[in-house]
């Protein structure tokens, strides 16, 4: 998968590949805006796969797309460019599908910004069974090619969900019945201790800033990760690793 910049403020990302666009088409066919297929893809369970989504198909010329993928992809003869944007739900839609009998956990980005971290911790979520990611329409790092390539392809796999102001968030999944936690260098719950024994949203916070003075106390819970005293601090994805990690254990049937 490579990211590729085109001009204005949108990003495409291309993926290749015949198994890397038939899970797309799979799991994900919406995000898919066109495939590039070279005339020699006899591929008939992904040739029917691109009719079912009415995809459109144009042909890739002979020893054409590297300056699509790079000279070192192998690509197939399968080329396709994504809208990571269209992987995005409306927060009403996905809290109406959420089965809180289950105590599900969710992760709430607050201003993480680098979209490095956004897809490790994409990555994370998927990894540990919580049910969704909420990302803020502003000032964190939005789906983009990178987020996408670090999710290490769990963008698809798991429900990423668009909010607004990210106080309100916490005040409306407090309504649904989330207890929220806010992990905190300096928390006041040590991560080992706490039960885990209701709905989760877990609020990571800014790389540098951490979580907003105003958001961490609208928190049930501050979480602190135990540590050796000659590391003063985590990496903002590792330490939601650690956490949802954590809660799996006391939810193995999340996994």
């Amino acid at each position: 998968m490579r990211p590729h910049k085109k001009t204005g403020s949108r990003e495409k990302i291309y993926i290749y590949g015949k198994h890397a666009l038939t899970e797309v088409l799979t799991t994900a066919p919406k995000v898919v805006r066109k495939v590039f297929l070279s005339p020699d893809v006899r591929d008939r369970a992904l040739r029917d796969l691109l009719a079912k989504h009415s995809v459109t198909v144009a042909p890739l010329a002979q020893g054409r797309g590297a300056e699509l993928v790079g000279r070192d992809a192998v690509h197939q003869g399968v080329i396709a460019s994504m809208n990571p944007s269209a992987l995005l739900l409306p927060l009403s839609d996905f809290l109406a599908k959420l089965d809180m009998g289950k105590k599900p956990a969710i992760v709430l980005l607050g201003e993480v910004q680098d979209p490095h971290n956004v897809g490790a911790i994409i990555r994370s979520a998927a990894a540990f069974g919580l049910s969704g990611v909420l990302i803020p329409e502003r000032h964190t790092a939005g789906i983009t090619g990178t987020v996408v390539k670090t999710s290490a392809g769990m963008a698809f796999r798991i429900p990423l969900v668009s909010i607004g102001n990210v106080n309100a968030t916490v005040v409306e999944l407090k309504k649904k019945g989330f207890w929220i936690y806010g992990l905190a260098m300096d928390g006041t719950t040590a991560l080992g201790s706490e039960a885990f024994d209701a709905p989760a949203a877990f609020i990571v916070g800014n790389e540098g800033a951490g979580i907003r003075e105003k958001t961490l106390g609208a928190c049930d819970v501050t979480l602190s990760i135990p540590m050796h005293a000659r590391t003063e601090s985590l990496n903002a994805a590792v330490s939601a690793a650690v956490v949802f990690y954590e809660w799996s254990k006391k939810h193995p049937e999340a996994l």
